[in-house]
């Protein structure tokens, strides 16, 4: 039983390889780690260097970037967007079409909604509903 790779060009002109995940249909690029109890949906994509933690679900259209850390058991919903070095702890939820920019940090078990957008660099922490904490 082989793998399934896709190779697509970057906007550089570079080819990268994904390979389909064990868990779902998402694509996963050569050098990502994702555990394979996570739980990556079609259309998603894990980026090179990207790490994904046991339990975590990565919806369809979703996007992790390179070098991105994704706790264990955290949901990153359809759409959303994780930029580049960012970290979403443990537990965390990113809802739909939010983008978290490069090197941000999501506490763990913060809550971030739907539609929104964490700064590159910004470290947020949320009450259990969602509401943004004061750092």
């Amino acid at each position: 039983m082989g793998k399934n790779y896709v190779d697509i060009e970057n906007d550089q002109g570079g080819t990268l390889r994904y390979r389909k995940h064990a868990n779902g249909r998402g694509l996963v690029a050569h050098g990502a780690k994702v555990h394979p109890m996570a739980h990556i949906e079609a259309g998603a994509y894990i980026e090179p260097g990207a790490r994904v933690g046991k339990g975590a679900t990565i919806a369809r259209g979703a996007w992790i970037d390179a070098d991105a850390v994704i706790g264990d058991n955290a949901h990153i919903d359809a759409h959303a967007h994780v930029g580049q070095g960012a970290a979403i702890g443990d537990g965390a939820h990113v809802g739909v079409r939010t983008e978290i920019g490069p090197g941000a940090r999501i506490v763990r078990g913060a809550r971030i909604g739907d539609d929104e957008t964490v700064a590159a660099g910004l470290t947020v922490a949320t009450d259990p509903k969602g509401l943004w904490l004061a750092a």
